[in-house]
């Protein structure tokens, strides 16, 4: 039996827009759901032939064959990309300093006066948390930028902006009556 052969046996009873869909569904996935989704796929629609799914979704036939031997072995097969890539944030390589920096921004930080949100203001910019950080002689090697600053000091919950006092309420007319009245008395 050749390829074109096994092709025309599965063919499927899906129109060009229900092929659309499910790879729209894949590509909305990744890891092991994807993997699944896709061997899935492969089993009901291309009777776990993952070059005749490659052919008819697009999508890797190694992708797929995988996800078939984790589908036959219930074994998940887990990337290593998370656990040995990308840079650590400046917190975790520096938690002595980012300890510091947070002592000092909650010094100069104040509540929502609305008290509507958790989020915490403050006044202290990056810029200005840099140099109090330079007087407390952390060394220079040690502290971000002044753009990753900011972006530590989001992180850790501060907003940078300036803090405004609570609204008083507005005079109402009863008002004026009644302090007319205390001074009658």
């Amino acid at each position: 039996m050749t390829m074109q052969d096994s092709t025309l046996a599965f063919q499927p009873l899906l129109s060009s827009s229900q092929i659309a869909d499910l790879r729209l569904a894949a590509s909305q996935m990744s890891g092991p759901k994807r993997r699944a989704f896709e061997a899935e796929m492969a089993l009901k629609h291309c009777g776990g032939n993952p070059l005749l799914a490659d052919t008819l979704f697009g999508w890797g036939r190694q992708t797929v064959a995988l996800g078939l031997a984790e589908r036959r072995t219930g074994i998940l097969c887990l990337g290593a990309q998370s656990a040995f890539s990308g840079r650590k944030r400046w917190e975790e390589r520096h938690p002595q300093v980012a300890e510091a920096l947070r002592q000092l921004a909650d010094a100069h930080a104040q509540q929502d006066p609305t008290f509507r949100t958790s989020l915490t203001y403050t006044r202290l910019t990056a810029k200005a948390a840099l140099e109090a950080l330079r007087e407390q002689e952390y060394r220079e090697e040690l502290l971000p930028s002044p753009s990753t600053m900011a972006e530590v000091l989001n992180r850790m919950g501060f907003r940078l902006r300036k803090v405004v006092k609570a609204k008083p309420q507005k005079k109402l007319t009863e008002t004026d009556a009644i302090f007319d009245n205390i001074k009658k008395r």
